[in-house]
């Protein structure tokens, strides 16, 4: 069930150089993202998708606009703050998995505890629960090098969920995998949003990933699809060719109808 909104930007850009050398990033973005939602952020390369993610997890610093995670505005933090935000409350799923070689699956996964300084017997539960939902039970004294490229990807989608994370953000998750598990990491992804009510915006360019999401935005150098409403089924579509598409699939194009056809002449008699 879609809740309240979990993190939300308001006339967000980025842009880099000066002068006849600056690049416009990203422009003017207005987006939300609520619990339980899983929204797609579907573009080209070098369309702007990253920079919007790096933005949103406070990763990167916006040139003008502003982004809150619930009350707290992210682009007002501190390093510290930013710190204690991303250890906490986002949870980060990377096309290259990003996983420690040295560690074994569980030790990948209970790694964020740590940090955390969650208690022993808590993070061996947690851990324990995490590679089960994830199909991974049995490989948990594995490490990433001993595993497929799927089962890699699945163990980073655990580790992203380590401390119960408000907000899923996932740039390319799909990227290094092919079809077949990029297929069932979508679909993995799609089921945890929905079970545990978290949030989750994960960007990607292959059509085929965005079947899953329960929204898509679509992203053109820089620029995203505008909301005049605070929900998803109040959203509007900018200005070609940026638009919202809402519940996964877009709409077929009118079509204009097909002339009548001409009669054959009648033979002379």
């Amino acid at each position: 069930m879609i809740g309240d909104v979990v993190i939300r930007c308001e006339g967000l850009s980025r842009s880099y150089g000066s002068g006849e050398n600056e690049v416009h990033a990203l422009v003017d973005a207005d987006l939300e993202v609520r619990s339980g939602e899983l929204v797609v952020l579907r573009g080209p390369s070098g369309s702007g998708k990253t920079t919007l993610l790096n933005l949103l997890g406070g990763l990167d610093t916006p040139s003008s606009g502003h982004v809150w995670l619930g009350d707290r505005e992210v682009t007002g933090a501190s390093e510290a703050e930013l710190i204690e935000m991303r250890r906490s409350e986002l949870g980060y799923i990377f096309q290259t998995f990003a996983l420690l070689p040295v560690l074994s699956a569980a030790e990948n996964v209970e790694l964020p505890m740590r940090i955390l300084d969650v208690d022993a017997a808590e993070r061996d539960t947690r851990v324990a629960g995490l590679l089960e939902i994830v199909g991974l039970a049995d490989h948990a004294n594995q490490r990433p090098n001993e595993l497929s490229g799927g089962q890699q990807q699945r163990l980073g989608i655990a580790r992203s969920l380590a401390n119960d994370p408000r907000l899923l953000i996932a740039d390319e998750p799909t990227g290094q995998l092919d079809s077949v598990n990029a297929e069932a990491m979508m679909s993995l992804i799609a089921a945890l949003v929905h079970q545990r009510g978290v949030a989750a915006i994960v960007s990607t360019h292959d059509p085929k990933m965005a079947a899953h999401a329960d929204r898509i935005i679509e992203i053109h150098d820089g620029r995203v699809g505008r909301r005049r409403g605070r929900h998803a089924s109040d959203a509007e579509p900018d200005t070609s060719p940026v638009r919202i598409i809402r519940g996964g699939t877009p709409a077929p194009a009118p079509t204009s109808p097909a002339p009548a056809p001409t009669p054959e002449p009648r033979p002379e008699e």
